[in-house]
């Protein structure tokens, strides 16, 4: 369990208080104590608020896993930036093993156009979604909504390679609920419309 100084004993982000689970794992299954700070200013506890609320005004385009993933930032922001930590003996330190990140890539590309869910890439490796979010970091890199974002990206490239196959249609094939969403999310990612990476790619 984990000791919270702020007031109240949970930390509220967006609509919903942070969970218990989430701030332990980022703890590295030691304890900590999150230190007093009525004023708390962060930069990147503020993005993470800001990315969510921006995706809340967008209507949730990139579904739940984001939602989960940006939990698991923001409890690794807090405990890293603002907390007092005690170690316990059992921590994890390691990364998710070779074949337990096999069963994770193979889960992500069988449901490329489908929502995948953080629960849903833990329990693919017998593992709680917070001690995995943890160790999947340390494995790859980037949080599990990275992860799968760049393998969609990935699949859309080879897609759009063919000349007669519509945006629209690559979008959906790839996960994304709309167009519109695919297009920010390629552009952020391979500094380019999707048209024009078709169109150089072509050429």
């Amino acid at each position: 369990m984990l000791n919270i100084g702020f007031e109240p004993t949970t930390c509220t982000f967006w609509s919903s208080p942070l969970p218990d689970a989430a701030l332990t794992a980022a703890c590295d299954g030691g304890k900590a104590d999150l230190r007093y700070e009525p004023k708390l200013v962060d930069a990147r506890v503020g993005e993470l608020i800001t990315a969510v609320n921006a995706e809340r005004i967008a209507g949730f385009p990139n579904g739940p896993l984001f939602l989960d993933s940006a939990e698991q930032e923001l409890a690794g922001a807090l405990v890293d930036r603002h907390a007092v930590r005690r170690r316990s003996a059992s921590t994890y330190r390691g990364g998710l093993t070779p074949a337990r990140l096999r069963r994770v890539v193979d889960l992500v590309h069988a449901k490329i156009e489908d929502e995948v869910t953080l629960d849903e890439l833990a329990e693919s490796v017998g593992l709680s979604r917070a001690h995995f979010s943890q160790t999947f970091r340390k494995s790859t890199g980037k949080s599990p909504h990275q992860f799968v974002l760049h393998h969609r990206i990935e699949r859309a490239k080879q897609m759009l390679r063919a000349a007669d196959v519509r945006v629209l249609d690559v979008a959906m094939a790839c996960g994304f609920k709309t167009q519109q969403h695919f297009a920010r999310v390629f552009r952020q990612l391979c500094a380019a419309s999707p048209t024009e990476y078709r169109q150089e790619f072509l050429r």
